[in-house]
């Protein structure tokens, strides 16, 4: 099965997919650390870049799924062509995928987890508010509805209502 974990940035995609990753010995692969690596090689910063992270992370992801690993994948995924990659990926595997939206908390505690969060990547520069609220605006409706979870809760309680909807679908 591939999981994947949406959102806009700073709603704690990664905390929940590195968690859920280690309760259920899944493989966890990120878009961010993707276009980090590719931007530190010379690529420039952009689109094309961006879209070769998410290409790069679904082939790494439908490798592990030939394999029969589950792999979680935490990525913003604010529009249907994005979608799309993990359908493919899923796809060519021959394995369900699952999308899970992670919601914002309040306004406020939102401002301050993107203002505190420190994540180690060396080439892709955290958003401003003004660009995580445009990317709200942008943000593409869904055509199949992904799981909705509160990142208001405790990335505990995430895991423990994601588990056994992973288990009943495998």
């Amino acid at each position: 099965m591939l999981v994947v974990i949406s959102g806009l940035p700073a709603v704690g995609k990664t905390a929940l997919a590195e968690a859920l990753s280690r309760r259920i010995e899944a493989t966890h692969l990120s878009v961010d650390w993707a276009e980090d690596a590719l931007l530190r090689v010379g690529l420039e910063p952009g689109w094309t870049t961006g879209v070769a992270a998410y290409e790069v992370v679904a082939a790494a992801a439908q490798q592990n799924l030939v394999i029969g690993r589950i792999v979680v994948v935490d990525a913003v995924n604010d529009s249907e062509p994005a979608r799309q990659v993990w359908r493919d990926a899923a796809a060519g595997a021959a394995v369900q995928v699952l999308f899970v939206l992670l919601l914002p908390p309040t306004r406020t505690e939102h401002q301050r987890r993107l203002r505190v969060r420190q994540r180690g990547l060396g080439y892709v520069p955290e958003p401003s508010w003004s660009q995580v609220v445009a990317r709200a605006e942008s943000y593409e409706p869904w055509l199949n509805e992904p799981i909705e979870l509160s990142s208001s809760e405790s990335v505990e309680s995430l895991v423990d209502r994601l588990q056994p909807e992973i288990h009943r679908r495998e």
